[in-house]
């Protein structure tokens, strides 16, 4: 982004989440007027103060983003429809401080949504793209298990690592969501218990698995000047990295986008991996987590697995990860996962995350994977955050 006046800047603020949910019975577009709800009460905004609007949703087809707008009741400068599932929140995030940087709106209301019917799961695995209707859904595989599956597998094969590895990130990931309001998986686990699961598509069992839900994640991006005359705790935004369909010539896919773009991320942010007070890594499977800690410089490729053993995941521990417990302790409400983790460490780095607060978090860094094509995902991105409290 160009360099602004730091009154300008563009800042993220007021985390929320909300909804979260098994199954629902309103529609996605009834999370979103939740979430925004929440959003101006959180930053004590009239709804006539919202000129910006990103979005993230599966379920609110039919409808497109757009129509967001009249059942709202917004009038809006500025509309995106950011549908990068995994990777949503970071690119949401980007998008919308190019838009206040540039004038295009004021405050833009970043929110990710989505309903979760029972069976609807199920129908929107079977549709989610060309390749699942063509060559994934007639063959018996439908969902994302399949290729994570595969892509879980061959990491394994490559790198030593083994379900007791995974088993462990489950584990501390359940530990983090045992105080979360919110998390709908907050019963600990054991690693017998995780390595007792049944098996779902090998070798991912169904602990490694995570549970859809119905929910909602948002934040409010605006000028550094309007935040601090709301008073409100906001981070500014240290650097943000985006890459589409990274190292396509690979076979199978054992690195991210993140790697491409890991230099720059630390380079733009003047700080490195060991600065970072809180990390929150896109975790619908353990796997993903692990390419994610080797693509961001936490350790060489292949070693997340020592990495995991030699270090406290918890949010007291040395090495605090995906603190309110993830997608793996929360749920995934649909595009919300893509949410999830910026918004957490949002929280974080502002002092606002309770009972599960990390001790004098001021940087954070989330990084978000989605949108899964057979065998691979094509989004990738990554936001390095610091916290400024008024």
């Amino acid at each position: 982004m160009a360099i602004q006046p730091e009154d300008a800047q563009a800042v993220l603020a007021v985390p929320v989440t909300t909804g979260y949910a098994r199954y629902s019975t309103e529609p996605a577009d009834w999370y979103v007027a939740q979430c925004l709800r929440e959003l101006l009460a959180g930053a004590g905004l009239s709804k006539d103060s919202i000129d910006g609007l990103a979005v993230s949703s599966f379920t609110l087809a039919p409808d497109p983003v757009a129509s967001l707008s009249r059942s709202l009741g917004l009038s809006l400068r500025w509309l995106e429809s950011v549908p990068f599932g995994g990777a949503s929140g970071v690119i949401a995030l980007r998008r919308a401080a190019r838009a206040v940087e540039a004038g295009d709106a004021e405050v833009v209301a970043c929110i990710g949504a989505d309903a979760n019917p029972r069976g609807g799961f199920a129908g929107l695995a079977s549709r989610f793209s060309w390749a699942a209707i063509d060559a994934v859904y007639p063959y018996g595989a439908a969902g994302p298990n399949m290729p994570f599956a595969h892509l879980t597998r061959r990491y394994m094969d490559a790198t030593g690592a083994t379900r007791a590895d995974f088993g462990r990130l489950c584990v501390s990931q359940r530990a983090n969501a045992s105080a979360v309001a919110h998390a709908l998986l907050r019963d600990p686990i054991s690693l017998e218990a995780y390595l007792d699961a049944r098996p779902i598509a090998e070798p991912l069992h169904k602990l490694d698995v995570v549970m859809p839900c119905a929910g909602a994640e948002g934040f409010l991006v605006m000028q550094r000047r309007r935040a601090l005359h709301l008073g409100l705790p906001y981070a500014r935004i240290r650097s943000m990295v985006e890459r589409h369909n990274a190292y396509a010539d690979d076979e199978a896919i054992l690195r991210g986008g993140w790697a491409q773009e890991c230099s720059r991320l630390y380079r733009e942010a003047g700080v490195g991996c060991g600065d970072i007070d809180v990390l929150a890594t896109y975790d619908d499977y353990p796997a993903v987590v692990f390419l994610q800690l080797e693509g961001l410089g936490f350790c060489p490729p292949g070693a997340a697995a020592a990495l995991i053993q030699s270090h406290d995941l918890s949010f007291r521990g040395d090495f605090p990860h995906n603190t309110s417990g993830g997608q793996l302790g929360c749920g995934q409400a649909g595009a919300a996962g893509g949410y999830l983790g910026l918004v957490e460490v949002l929280r974080q780095v502002t002092a606002q995350a309770g009972a599960n607060q990390v001790r004098a978090a001021r940087v954070g860094l989330a990084s978000g994977y989605g949108m899964a094509v057979y065998d691979r995902c094509l989004a990738t991105g990554a936001a390095i955050i610091e916290g400024v409290t008024p």
